[in-house]
């Protein structure tokens, strides 16, 4: 009734004006109608007219409020009704092209000799052997119907613009603005569209979007084609003969796009100050999910199985979160970088790597996938994801700080702006077997790459190279058990020197009952350890009572900055070592520990900083390990 009411009034509104300014009006909407016409002609045609192709270049020729560096970017797109597609752009010096025919969608790398083509008959994962992925595309649809659009031109105010020349074309210049009432009846967006319609068959041939604040896209059309249909083969992913291309699972191609979609402009508010809030947001068995001064503490509690319903039920959002970004956005679209599908790179991983992990873990991961309702193969293989950090730790403590007092600085430079940041997340851990200890990850994974138990052992992890080999126990998997095992350093030690290990990883572990510390370097075939104050070649630069690792200008900015304030460490100046440029510009989260007091201090990366120029936030985990205080009366 609201929108029948605007199109009376608008009709109504065109008739009584002065017979130039009504004339005036009907040529532009008559303009526009045809240049709407043209539009649906391609993309909505009608079902008894025979199919036909249009193709063009596209070229972003303005882009206010966007990265400067997408104007001049070309992308030729041909469509034809109702689901053949194809997109091929060039970033940088490499060409990536995209379609679709039909029911399977392809992507494929020029220079890196790749592509994939996606079918609902191709299983989704291994374990789906003889199961096809059953993924099905709905045609291409517009988010309007054709009746909506061919009323634009009452819905809208139309300003007709003087003429200008387009790719050497006459083009008539309409702004379209959507009348207020019909913003409100069809939720449509306070917004202008400005369309350039040749003047010989009302083509558009640039379209003009701004939001009235901060952003304007201006869209050119080159070449623009409406022809007979092409053949069907002309939709195919058109493969050189030394490509490698792989037939996938449709679904992973179709959860990608969105994935990668979403995980553009992630914007995360920064902290206020603290104040002191905290309450319990929910509770499952004998896990609860509190908020601490604007920051996330999950408390798990019992077996394997308790710990991962807690975690899937009170986390569910987050998890789902993470095997969207992490498997589907991170994952899939890194294949086109490295020229290997990722799934099946990862899946391989876990086939040598689930061996050596404990069969508690794997429990723990079931447990958890069944409470949050993903596949059990999702939640493994998140937590299987190949930890590539690029980090930096250090311990500081004897005649480096105030007091003698230990601290234990870890900074985690790895994927920030993929939304990370939004899943994170204090855990504290109360396992049936082990030690307590707390976790300073992310909602959804179960291992450990920053964390401290209830002895006073502190550890923090820095990735280097030997990607592939995956023979022995996962990285983080391995850092959980000396959490739960470790009293002692010398423990932990051992703990990380007698298990099979994967890849080449460096960690620093600090002892906050007997004040030493240890960098350690390792591979599946080399360990070494690193005592404070002790050189190696890598690290050439020994200072006393100080164990610091990093590479290149991060570690001679380290140790300059060791060196600058030895003997007045505290807490703050501790946390300041940790900033820019020790920290890298992907740092997402960074964490001081003061283990012989059990004090921690995190901070994460928001939409503006990195984590190590962000508020840190304070907890002690004797406190957190406290029975919970009975709610008081009215709360």
């Amino acid at each position: 009734m609201k929108l029948r009411a605007l199109l009376l009034a608008s009709l109504v509104a065109i008739a009584c004006l002065p017979s130039s300014a009504r004339a005036d009006a009907l040529a532009a909407q008559k303009t526009l109608l045809s240049g709407v016409n043209q539009i649906m002609s391609v993309l909505a045609p009608a079902p008894d007219s025979a199919p036909r192709t249009f193709s063009t270049t596209l070229r972003i020729v303005r882009a206010t409020g966007l990265p400067q560096d997408v104007v001049g970017r070309e992308a030729a797109l041909a469509f034809q009704a109702p689901d053949k597609l194809r997109l091929s752009a060039k970033v940088g010096d490499e060409t990536y092209s995209a379609g679709r025919n039909g029911g399977r969608l392809w992507m494929h790398v020029a220079g890196k000799k790749f592509g994939v083509i996606g079918s609902p008959d191709a299983p989704r994962f291994k374990t789906d052997e003889g199961r096809p992925d059953g993924t099905k595309l709905p045609p291409f649809k517009l988010p309007v119907t054709r009746e909506q659009l061919l009323l634009l031109p009452l819905l809208c105010s139309v300003e007709t613009l003087p003429d200008e020349a387009v790719l050497d074309e006459p083009c008539a210049v309409l702004r379209l603005t959507p009348k207020s009432e019909a913003r409100a009846a069809m939720n449509l967006p306070a917004a202008t569209v400005t369309l350039w319609l040749r003047k010989s068959d009302d083509a558009p041939l640039r379209i003009g979007y701004a939001d009235g604040r901060k952003v304007e896209v201006i869209v050119e059309l080159d070449g623009l084609a409406l022809e007979p249909a092409w053949p069907d083969s002309a939709w195919n992913l058109q493969a050189g003969p030394e490509d490698n291309i792989e037939t996938v699972a449709l679904g992973h191609l179709t959860r990608f796009l969105p994935a990668a979609l979403d995980m553009l402009g992630q914007k995360l508010p920064p902290l206020g100050p603290a104040t002191g809030e905290r309450r319990v947001l929910a509770r499952h068995g004998k896990g609860r999910l509190e908020m601490r001064d604007g920051t996330r503490v999950l408390f798990l509690e019992g077996m394997p199985e308790e710990i991962g319903a807690q975690h899937g039920t009170l986390m569910k959002k987050e998890v789902h979160h993470l095997v969207r970004r992490i498997l589907y956005g991170v994952g899939v679209g890194s294949s086109f970088g490295k020229g290997r599908w990722f799934f099946g790179e990862i899946e391989e991983a876990q086939s040598r790597l689930q061996p050596f992990v404990s069969g508690r873990h794997l429990r723990e991961m079931d447990a958890l996938a069944a409470a949050a309702g993903v596949r059990v193969e999702e939640a493994r293989l998140a937590n299987f994801f190949p930890e590539l950090f690029h980090c930096s730790g250090f311990a500081v403590f004897g005649d480096a700080t105030e007091g003698g007092r230990m601290y234990h600085g870890r900074i985690l430079d790895y994927m920030k702006g993929v939304g990370l940041e939004q899943n994170a997340c204090v855990i504290v851990m109360r396992p049936d077997e082990g030690h307590a200890w707390v976790n300073l990850g992310y909602a959804g994974f179960l291992g450990t790459v920053t964390a401290m138990n209830e002895k006073r052992i502190a550890i923090g992890e820095m990735g280097g190279r030997g990607e592939g080999a995956w023979d022995g126990k996962p990285m983080a998997q391995l850092m959980r058990e000396v959490m739960e095992k470790a009293s002692t350093i010398d423990e932990a030690v051992e703990i990380m020197r007698s298990s099979p290990r994967t890849c080449e990883y460096y960690y620093v572990i600090s002892d906050g009952n007997t004040r030493r510390a240890v960098g350690i370097a390792a591979t599946p075939e080399k360990f070494e350890t690193i005592w404070a104050g002790a050189s190696h070649p890598q690290l050439p630069h020994p200072v006393k009572d100080t164990v610091l690792m990093s590479a290149g200008d991060r570690y001679e900015a380290l140790v300059s900055r060791v060196r600058e304030g030895y003997g007045r460490f505290d807490a703050d100046r501790a946390r300041d070592l940790m900033t820019r440029p020790v920290c890298m510009t992907s740092n997402i989260q960074s964490v001081l520990f003061a283990p012989e007091t059990l004090d921690f201090w995190v901070a994460n990366a928001d939409g503006e900083y990195v984590a190590s120029h962000t508020r840190y936030t304070a907890y002690n985990l004797a406190e957190l390990l406290k029975p919970e205080a009975p709610a008081r009366e009215g709360e």
